[in-house]
């Protein structure tokens, strides 16, 4: 990636804070690489390089700044919203595919030779697959080491190193630190909240619209699923190695983040999730300003600044949210998809009197869980859709797609061909192609203008209801943002 001397050393010099993430700061005299905003003294012109991405900065040689915390910045915008390859990479590498499935796996989901991909990845990143993943690595074992009392082999195992000795030597090379060391800064942390849960804070750009995001969340809850209450919203999780619970707290400068994990290899993707769904990488002063420079939306942009596009943790949970809810209501379609979780029990094995296991079901009513699978709806009857036949078939067919692979809705996919796969199903059209464009794969510009509610809102703006998918081009590459802007104002 080429990047302007000045324009970054500029924002280094300012300690501007929106260039967090963007990239980062090399400093030879030191031997460090810190985030843009670090409060220490500005380096020296000649002392200074900068990096794509923190990967990058390691492979030179440096460390990560032990006062700034380079790792735990927001991502780069760009890699959260770009379609191309290398985007479609990073959030792969972000979701543990290559701790899962290795530099292969990651190469065959996205289609290229892993010679080809390495090189496309160098050129961007500066960087390749295993360094990129191994840099998460580093900063998924330092949060273990900081938040939760595990031995250092647990942890080791946790954040994805083959061995102990390659956690120890990449923890020492990264942050010039034994990783005992580093548990001495525990007391600055953040309490955990209970047994089995890490708590950290999650970054983002300000300015964050948090009052909006739980606001478009607490009306689409599922119970059993997900719930907002006191500022808080809860969910359950479906991990790699199991299920999870988080609890997310937006507050000033980060959102705090509880997790509950059955298996610590999925910390690194459920934090991954997470910031997905909140759109804590997102840009909100670039977003803002061309939204802003439209008469009808200035106005609201004023008013509420930083609106996010409220995303997904689980790509076939939004696909079958929006196919129940293709014309009817939010608080219908609530109801219906209220149903259709009903219809899961749990088999949990017990001993009984005689020794023999069986089977006992139980309810678990007080426990937040992820949404069914692809597989579990397969296995539902019909009486356990409550819904037109059409609506139900449609459903199926699409689980069936997931399941079989010809339709990828995970970060990662590609989302020109995944829209295409999605309009051959039958029963899916354009509405719901482009919502879960919007919402499951990150799509910043996206339009709802045939939405009933989208064109209320328009209406209540005074923008034109006949032409609005004209008016919008000069929202782009926003339009996913003043998408929510509409719905708000409806």
């Amino acid at each position: 990636m080429e990047m302007d001397f000045e324009r970054c050393y500029r924002a280094v010099d300012s300690r501007d804070q929106r260039f967090d993430g963007w990239f980062y700061t090399g400093v030879t005299s030191t031997g460090i690489y810190c985030r843009p905003s670090c409060p220490a003294v500005t380096p020296k012109r000649q002392n200074v390089r900068f990096f794509p991405s923190a990967a990058a900065a390691q492979g030179a040689g440096l460390r990560a700044c032990r006062r700034c915390r380079p790792d735990a910045a927001p991502g780069s915008p760009q890699w959260d919203v770009r379609a191309d390859v290398v985007g479609r990479a990073m959030r792969l590498i972000a979701d543990g595919v290559v701790d899962r499935d290795g530099v292969p796996g990651l190469a065959a989901r996205l289609g290229y030779t892993e010679r080809h991909l390495h090189r496309m990845l160098r050129a961007e990143m500066g960087a390749g697959p295993l360094a990129l993943a191994r840099a998460q690595r580093a900063q998924t074992a330092r949060i273990l080491i900081e938040t939760t009392g595990l031995g250092m082999a647990e942890i080791a195992f946790a954040a994805g190193f083959g061995s102990v000795r390659q956690f120890n030597d990449t923890v020492r090379e990264v942050y010039a630190s034994a990783p005992s060391e580093l548990r001495t800064a525990r007391s600055r942390q953040p309490a955990t909240v209970g047994a089995g849960t890490i708590t950290l804070r999650l970054a983002y750009r300000p300015p964050l619209h948090a009052h909006a995001l739980l606001d478009f969340l607490a009306v689409r809850a599922l119970p059993g699923v997900e719930e907002v209450r006191d500022g808080t919203y809860r969910r359950g999780l479906r991990l790699p190695h199991g299920p999870g619970q988080v609890a997310l707290t937006p507050t000033d400068g980060y959102v705090a983040a509880a997790l509950r994990l059955t298996d610590l290899r999925d910390l690194a993707p459920a934090v991954a999730r997470c910031r997905r769904l909140l759109d804590l990488d997102a840009d909100p002063e670039a977003v803002d300003a061309t939204l802003a420079a439209d008469p009808a939306l200035a106005p609201a942009v004023a008013t509420e600044p930083g609106i996010r596009v409220p995303r997904a943790v689980d790509g076939f949970e939004m696909a079958v949210r929006a196919i129940v809810g293709q014309q009817v209501s939010v608080r219908s379609a609530r109801t219906t998809l209220t149903r259709l979780l009903a219809t899961r029990v749990d088999h949990e094995v017990v001993a009984t009197d005689d020794g023999v296991s069986g089977q006992q079901l139980h309810d678990q009513r007080d426990d937040l869980r992820g949404f069914l699978t692809a597989e579990e709806v397969l296995g539902i009857p019909d009486t356990g859709f409550g819904m037109p036949v059409r609506r139900r078939e449609t459903i199926r067919g699409l689980a069936r797609a997931v399941v079989d692979g010809t339709v990828d809705l995970a970060p990662g996919g590609d989302r020109q061909e995944t829209r295409r796969r999605l309009l051959a199903l039958p029963g899916i059209g354009p509405w719901t192609a482009d919502y879960l464009a919007l919402r499951a794969l990150g799509d910043p510009d996206v339009l709802l203008d045939t939405d009933l509610a989208i064109r209320r809102g328009a209406a209540a703006l005074g923008l034109p209801d006949t032409t609005l998918d004209a008016h919008a081009e000069r929202w782009r590459p926003w339009r996913s943002y003043a998408t929510i802007r509409l719905w708000r104002a409806a």
